[in-house]
């Protein structure tokens, strides 16, 4: 899934360039591209499907330019992740109505990818043999509460444990309940199903949107596809997967993973992961700092950035917006964005 704005890290983030097309970690490949490599071992090269919005098409062929046209699934509209996974799924269900199938976001960042390896191995083994749904739960490190959480029965010795309800992003007290219960993880949106129990759900909890698919499924892989899908997501709903099927459907499992995983959503996610200088600073650019500690620092590279006597601070510049912000008040990215749109227009955002 490639067809977010991700908002939240502005100004690096645009609408026009989103995070997912970046080098984020300052690794020599965007995060589109690392998360297609992590799956070179488990899904042939033809068999992998980005969804993206198409506005970003030649965006992933710039960086994927030995994908066939096929393989690149172009929303007219975002609608949010239901309608995404169900484009993908009942298309892949044409081509091959046994398939076994993994959905991932293009943006996350995954340190132990062997472990992921192993987890995502363990998921389509039991997915594969049964009707259900499973997705991967990290292992929390901190109450944080900017992720959803799930809560499974932790009385199953097996790996794949039964879910027991879906918890949307917490208050600091509630995350805390949550670590201290020892049976909730965060919901890293990463799923693994056999296309005949997702088409099932679908079905089942979101007959609206199933419909829609379903009347369209000739279209794929003809020139036909794209008028189809023009007219479906006219006509679909704004539905995640989690609200619409994942936290009404019975037999969702999770499999827990330790997997050193961030959504990179926010400054405070990178800052997390990343590399700190002896005074607990993340830094990728051409600076000087004099009596700064805990800050996260993304500028340029041509430009000189001199900062004297900043702590916990997000420092960060691209192309026309320079954004100073506490780290303690990352929430207010969005409201920076929202209201730049509104007093100057679409050029800075």
């Amino acid at each position: 899934m490639a067809g977010g704005v991700g908002s939240r890290f502005w100004p690096f983030s645009r609408n026009n360039y989103p995070k997912q097309f970046h080098d984020v970690l300052g690794i020599g490949e965007s995060m589109i591209q690392t998360t297609v490599k992590r799956f070179a071992t488990i899904c042939p090269r033809e068999n992998i499907y980005i969804v993206t919005n198409r506005e970003y098409k030649e965006l992933v062929q710039q960086h994927f330019p030995d994908l066939n046209d096929e393989q690149i699934l172009q929303e007219p509209i975002g609608r949010n992740t239901a309608p995404c996974i169900a484009y993908a799924c009942y298309k892949i269900a044409q081509k091959n109505p046994e398939a076994n199938i993994l959905v991932a976001p293009a943006d996350h960042v995954i340190l132990r990818e062997q472990a992921f390896l192993e987890c995502v191995q363990q998921a389509l083994e039991v997915a594969c043999q049964e009707d259900i749904l499973v997705t991967i739960g990290i292992k929390p490190t901190r109450p944080d509460t900017g992720y959803g959480y799930i809560q499974y029965d932790s009385d199953s010795a097996t790996p794949s444990k039964k879910v027991k309800t879906f918890a949307e992003k917490p208050s600091l007290e509630t995350a805390q309940r949550f670590l201290q219960s020892g049976d909730f993880v965060w919901n890293a949106g990463i799923f693994i199903w056999n296309v005949n129990s997702i088409l099932k759900a679908f079905r089942t909890h979101l007959k609206d949107v199933a419909d829609l698919f379903e009347k369209g499924s000739t279209s794929f892989y003809t020139p036909e596809e794209e008028s189809f899908i023009d007219s479906a997501y006219t006509h679909c709903r704004n539905v995640s997967i989690d609200y619409g099927i994942m936290e009404k459907a019975e037999n969702v499992h999770v499999i827990l993973g330790d997997l050193g995983w961030s959504d990179v959503g926010t400054w405070n996610s990178l800052y997390s992961i990343a590399d700190k200088t002896p005074e607990g600073n993340v830094v990728d650019g051409e600076i000087m700092l004099y009596d700064t500690q805990n800050c996260i620092i993304k500028t340029p590279q041509n430009k000189l950035v001199v900062i004297q006597g900043l702590q916990d601070y997000i420092v960060a510049e691209h192309n026309n917006v320079l954004m100073i912000c506490q780290r303690k008040n990352e929430q207010q990215v969005k409201d920076f964005v929202s209201h730049a749109k509104e007093s100057k227009g679409m050029l800075y955002v």
